[in-house]
């Protein structure tokens, strides 16, 4: 089965700029992967510089979609499959759990 990763922004932190208010400068969002009846879970915070422009969208008008582009833009695909492979190998520890040593006695003992 193949591995689905959900985004989601879980809270933002917003400062008043200039002219601008509720400007977004942190995300805390999450990624959770999933692979059958497996998960993993991964979460961080992105940081954004303030650029005042044209481009500013009041905070009303955002959208997870459009916030979530944001911290996918500033990470950058290379990051985002660094962060799939761990998702990922998180998963197949749960499928395929290692093998743990026993301690068995001393046979002198």
């Amino acid at each position: 089965m193949a591995t689905t990763y959900n985004w989601t922004i879980d809270s933002m932190w917003t400062e008043d700029v200039d002219t601008y208010s509720n400007f977004v400068v942190r995300a805390y969002y999450s990624i959770e992967a999933v692979d059958g009846d497996y998960t993993a879970n991964y979460s961080d915070i992105a940081v954004f510089e303030v650029v005042q422009g044209e481009d500013f969208i009041p905070y009303a008008d955002l959208t997870e979609a459009i916030v979530l582009g944001w911290i996918q833009d500033e990470l950058g695909q290379d990051t985002i499959d660094n962060i799939y492979a761990s998702l990922d190998g998180q998963i197949n520890t749960e499928k395929n759990p290692p093998v743990e040593p026993v301690n068995p006695p001393l046979p002198w003992s």
